[in-house]
């Protein structure tokens, strides 16, 4: 890229800083609650509208390459509702609380503009449930989709604008910048935003964080999910063929390894195959290795397809039973070596073999050592205890429990999670959260501290157990 383009991809993100700023400064200073409700609604509205919907899902896979559209209007669908009705009724505008106990008043305030990073695999969901989580706290957002995903977050912003145009709003609340996606583009939206919001390539989330700008990056994902002795392996051989198809495993949250106990193995693999799940035995896995890793990369005429598309590619046609909806190979190797204990975002899972739960457990750590720590793991069992011996040992900040992992790790309407589509990983994954990316993260507080009576304790109600134990 010559200087020249540079140049003038640094003054087309300037023009855009410069409107966002108008205009969240408009915003906030006639703002009220019902407003950014409003606005919210707005966009939510201009994504669950069916039509629209399904607009939006056909040119997200036909630009991409990604996915399915049936699946991508159920994620845009039930994700923005699912957010819709999280935030619904919470306060994000005025005196939140006024404590005279404490004598602290808490006031919501905006954080100014949000940059918000897009990921390709989700090119209308994850920008929609970052505008609205930004326009509910006050604040105005700037989308820097990827390459592939342009088309589809104009298409969004279109749909948004018509919707603000409906109730008054100002359209330079949300903005995509301008052309096509480059890397000047985002570095410098990187630097100018107030805070920035990074979901997908780990290449971007480490310069979100080296940008001098504050910062809420999410790690990777590669989901390892233990089949116990205990567990209805009907059950959870459904819930893990239903994951791990839906929108062809373009989710973070998909499951990439499948650690199953001794003494259920063989009967889990006949439930699998009920399911749709063909078990290929280690003699498979150099040919599978070699087909969807190709220079390095993973093909992309394998990732995020069709499992017909997918199972041709592979070379897997007429080897597979019909009907085949996901590939589980079994595999014994996990680390850079072994590309198959990684993310493979495609209807492919590694199949483990575990001697016992112990054993088990200790896979996962290994698995997610190597990639996707800090995300999350999943358990099928009916062993209340090991939940929590997970949850207490892995280095992972989910533990998701008879689910399938896919729909509850960003939320779901049967479990508690906050609805999102950018699962943070704590410092596992070199993030700054450990939650689901939610609205709290899109607002600021300042805290009004008034004068109390003093509480100013003795020593000996500090210290006295301590110095029984131990001597003063």
């Amino acid at each position: 890229m010559t200087g020249m383009n540079i140049s003038n991809d640094i003054l087309s993100v300037d023009a855009a800083m410069v409107r966002a700023r108008s205009a969240q400064a408009g915003y906030e200073a006639g703002g009220s609650q019902s407003r950014y409700d409003r606005a919210a609604l707005a966009v939510g509205w201009a994504i669950m509208q069916p039509e629209r919907n399904r607009q939006l899902a056909e040119l997200a896979v036909r630009s991409t390459g990604l996915g399915n559209v049936a699946d991508k209007i159920v994620k845009n669908h039930r994700k923005t509702l699912g957010l819709l009705r999280d935030i619904r009724g919470v306060a994000t505008h005025g005196i939140l609380s006024d404590d005279p106990e404490t004598g602290i008043a808490e006031i919501a305030r905006p954080i100014g503009v949000i940059g918000a990073v897009v990921p390709s695999t989700n090119p209308a969901a994850t920008p929609a449930n970052n505008i609205i989580n930004a326009l509910k706290c006050g604040n105005a957002i700037v989308l820097s989709p990827s390459p592939k995903g342009v088309a589809c977050c104009e298409m969004l912003l279109g749909f948004i604008h018509a919707e603000f145009d409906r109730i008054g709003e100002d359209r330079d609340l949300v903005q995509v910048l301008p052309g096509q996606g480059s890397k000047a583009k985002t570095q410098r939206l990187l630097e100018t935003a107030d805070l920035v919001v990074v979901t997908g390539s780990q290449d971007n989330v480490r310069r979100a964080y080296e940008s001098g700008t504050p910062a809420i990056g999410v790690g990777a994902g590669n989901v390892a999910v233990i089949v116990d002795e205990t567990a209805d392996l009907a059950d959870a051989a459904g819930k893990i063929a239903a994951s791990k198809t839906f929108d062809n495993a373009t989710s973070c949250s998909s499951e990439n390894a499948l650690i199953v106990v001794d003494a259920v193995y063989d009967a889990f693999a006949a439930a699998l195959a009920a399911e749709g799940g063909a078990v290929l035995p280690p003699s498979e896995a150099p040919g599978i290795v070699a087909r969807l890793w190709q220079d390095g990369h993973m093909n992309r005429e394998i990732i995020a397809k069709d499992a017909e598309v997918m199972i041709d590619r592979l070379g897997l046609a007429g080897r597979v039973p019909s009907g085949t909806r996901l590939i589980a190979v079994e595999t014994e190797g996990i680390g850079p070596d072994h590309p198959l204990s990684g993310e493979k975002l495609s209807r492919i899972a590694a199949l483990y073999r575990a001697r016992d739960f112990e054993h088990a457990a200790e896979l996962a750590r290994r698995i997610l050592s190597h990639q996707g720590a800090g995300h999350s793991v999943g358990l099928h069992s009916r062993d209340a205890d090991r939940p929590l011996a997970l949850g207490r040992d892995l280095p992972v900040c989910r533990v998701i429990v008879n689910q399938a992992h896919c729909f509850a790790t960003g939320g779901a309407f049967d479990n508690g999670l906050p609805f999102s589509l950018s699962m943070g990983c704590g410092s596992w994954g070199g993030n700054s959260i450990d939650a689901n990316l939610n609205w709290r993260h899109f607002m600021q507080r300042t805290r009004v501290v008034r004068p109390i009576p003093p509480r100013e304790p003795a020593l000996d109600e500090i210290f006295g157990s301590y110095w029984q134990e131990a001597g003063k």
